[in-house]
């Protein structure tokens, strides 16, 4: 149990570390969620510590790893620094993260008394190996033979008023932080940035060490770990990867950091009159006898992924991670020829290049994980696309109102890919379930073509939609069977973030489904990366599936011709529903502020009253689908402006579509600016 923790301990030692850094909550995991309520959550982790601390690898090495902590009948998110079979300190987090995906505060209470520790009395398991009945908690800092440390946990870097200010006036010197920050795209930018400034500012060396893998939540950890010198990175580790451990270590002259630091003078000057945080001595030195002779480490040139790379790697990690926990064979994909459901099984492809490579690379794990997904304890992947055809099953699901056009891409892209591909059609499924209807009530429906109501036309779509939900996870239980193979696949789904945002979906269509690589990116983004890997992979077939106007496929086709699109349905832009999106969530617009930022913005494009339609039509289709969200498959957390009702966006789902006096507001300002514009 836990072999990552002395695993990463044992190559840090091996790199000759002499301080280990691990992420946030790494005991427990962070995403217990309401497991944190659970008093076998803190017994376990306690248990855990228990053997690390009697543990031979974590001797003559200080540890720094983190669980939850009860003090005096409350819970803290607690890092937990020890050395030689010694509690150090306990530090207790300070400023809790609870915006967005995070709710720090339901689970755990900041530590609010500044510059304070307190006794805490050790639980018997580990005072019988430590000989300690009671160590500091609070908000402290350690001091060795030759430096002084401070700790600081995640969301402590973010805040406004950041410890490492106040610690670095007290002369703390190296800086810990263990982060558990999941993934947005080019976030890793933000990070970078918050340490460069507050070491440029401070001095002093910023360890920052951040959790990896889905940790069984729609989010994704990156990783990303780094050690930051006086505002200059001195190394970046691995951002995305599918590796249990990564290591990364940096030797760093603290002559540098003193010089830096005694230069600014009107730093001196507050340090001189600054508080003191209360320091626990340890009986060890970070350097070692001859160290000054050592190459201190070059700052690293460090290259950030662009957009459409970080859409390649993350969710193919996410992935992986979840494949591999879930101890399934593999996974279904309904592919229609479009560009969502071709960018998910481009991420699946993009999942079997790292995982090729992993093995390639000598990772044992993966090659365990790889043997035990396919279920063949001999076989070893070298070939992402044979790989791809042991665990990825796509199935194109035709009915009368497909193009041959759609199913040819779908059969192209499969066959690059390396997917065990089918072609069915599904027209007998349609009618029978719309058969028991005509049965039932003597009425026929039809499509508006035919001169079926708005209704009859919405309906016969939507049982096509829902007929492929059925049957995915039909082919999912029983197509290993079928091949004599044990285990089930698990259903990929994919649906855009946009059209979950505007609610252009099915429910309980193909967006349902048992995870949704794709749900958080959006349209434009998701065009990009198909254009990335159409030469990333080698996959020719999607220069076809790029230049398809996207469409549903489910009315009746005219003359052979796909005679509806998405954006006509839909009635915007995917463009436009992207802006929508980041102005709704990201900026906090209701529907009255989002018209007065756009009727500046498309003032050269849309007259007030253009404006003021396009704002309320949003706003009327968002309202009458939200309910949508409430059953949305599992995503990939990629944007900050996702609708995901789990966690990340909390609204109603019973909206007034009329928005009644947020209109009136938008008409009254658009007939003003019109006039004021006469």
């Amino acid at each position: 149990m836990y072999a990552y923790l002395f695993s990463g301990i044992q190559v840090a030692k091996e790199k000759g570390a002499r301080y280990r850094l691990g992420p946030e909550l790494e005991i427990s995991g962070y995403g217990c969620g309401d497991h944190f309520f659970e008093s076998d959550t803190c017994l376990h982790s306690i248990q855990v510590l228990a053997q690390l601390l009697s543990s031979p690898l974590t001797e003559d090495i200080i540890c720094e790893t983190g669980m939850p902590i009860i003090h005096k009948n409350v819970r803290y998110n607690c890092r937990v620094i020890f050395l030689n079979k010694k509690i150090l300190l306990i530090r207790p987090k300070s400023a809790m993260c609870n915006h967005g995906n995070y709710r720090e505060l339901r689970w755990f209470t900041p530590w609010s008394k500044p510059q304070q520790v307190e006794d805490f009395y050790l639980p018997e398991i580990i005072s019988d190996i430590t000989g300690q009945k009671s160590v500091p908690i609070g908000m402290g800092v350690v001091s060795t033979h030759d430096t002084c440390i401070g700790p600081e946990i995640c969301e402590e870097l973010w805040a406004a008023e950041s410890p490492h200010v106040a610690m670095s006036l007290d002369g703390v010197e190296i800086f810990t932080n263990a982060s558990g920050s999941h993934h947005e795209l080019l976030k890793q930018f933000e990070r970078h940035d918050l340490m460069k400034t507050a070491m440029m500012k401070c001095g002093g060396v910023y360890l920052y060490s951040n959790l990896r893998g889905c940790d069984g939540e729609r989010v994704y950890y990156d990783g990303g770990s780094c050690i930051c010198v006086n505002g200059t990175m001195m190394t970046v580790g691995k951002q995305f990867g599918i590796s249990e451990v990564d290591v990364d270590v940096a030797t760093i002259d603290l002559e540098d950091v003193r010089s830096y630091k005694a230069e600014i003078s009107s730093r001196s000057k507050q340090a001189a009159r600054s508080g003191s945080f209360p320091r626990v001595f340890a009986d060890f030195s970070l350097s070692m006898p001859g160290d000054h002779l050592l190459p201190t480490t070059e700052p690293q040139q460090y290259k950030y992924h662009s957009v459409v790379e970080e859409i390649a790697l993350g969710p193919a990690c996410w992935l992986w991670d979840y494949l591999r926990r879930s101890k399934q064979g593999g996974f279904f994909l309904p592919l229609s020829g479009g560009i969502d459901s071709s960018s998910t099984a481009c991420l699946v492809s993009s999942m079997c290049h790292l995982v090729c490579k992993s093995v390639n690379d000598g990772n044992l794990e993966t090659l365990t994980d790889v043997q035990n997904v396919t279920g063949d304890p001999d076989y070893i992947p070298s070939d992402p696309k044979q790989l791809a055809n042991r665990i990825f099953v796509t199935c194109y699901m035709g009915t009368v109102n497909s193009s041959v056009e759609t199913r040819k891409r779908a059969q192209m892209l499969a066959h690059q890919i390396g997917s065990d591909h089918l072609s069915i059609n599904i027209d007998s499924f349609v009618k029978a379930a719309t058969d028991i209807f005509v049965d039932a009530t003597d009425k026929v429906p039809q499509f508006k073509v035919n001169g079926g109501s708005p209704r009859e036309n919405l309906a016969l779509q939507n049982i096509q939609a829902r007929s492929r939900m059925v049957l995915s996870y039909l082919f999912a239980q029983l197509s290993l069977w079928s091949k004599d193979r044990p285990g089930g696949l698990l259903v990929l789904g994919s649906g855009n973030v946009d059209e979950c945002l505007r609610g252009y979906l099915t429910k309980y269509d193909c967006s349902s489904a048992d995870i949704n690589p794709i749900g958080g990116i959006s349209k434009n983004d998701l065009r990009g990366f198909i254009l990335f890997a159409k030469d990333k992979f080698n996959l020719p077939a999607l220069e076809s599936i790029i230049r398809a106007p996207p469409t549903a496929e489910l009315e009746p086709l005219a003359n052979g011709q796909i005679a509806q699109t998405d954006e006509m349905d839909m009635g915007m832009t995917y463009s436009e529903l992207s802006l929508f999106g980041r102005l709704r969530k990201m900026s906090l617009c209701g529907p009255y502020s989002m018209f007065l930022k756009l009727v500046q913005k498309w003032s050269d494009v849309f007259t007030p009253s253009q404006v003021a339609e396009k704002v309320k039509h949003f706003f009327r289709s968002y309202s009458i689908n939200r309910h949508k969200m409430t059953v949305m498959t599992p995503s990939y957390h990629a944007e900050s402006y996702s609708p995901d009702d789990n966690r990340f966006d909390l609204r109603q789902f019973l909206y007034n579509p009329s928005w009644l006096w947020q209109f009136k507001c938008i008409n009254k300002e658009a007939n003003c600016t019109l006039q004021s514009c006469g």
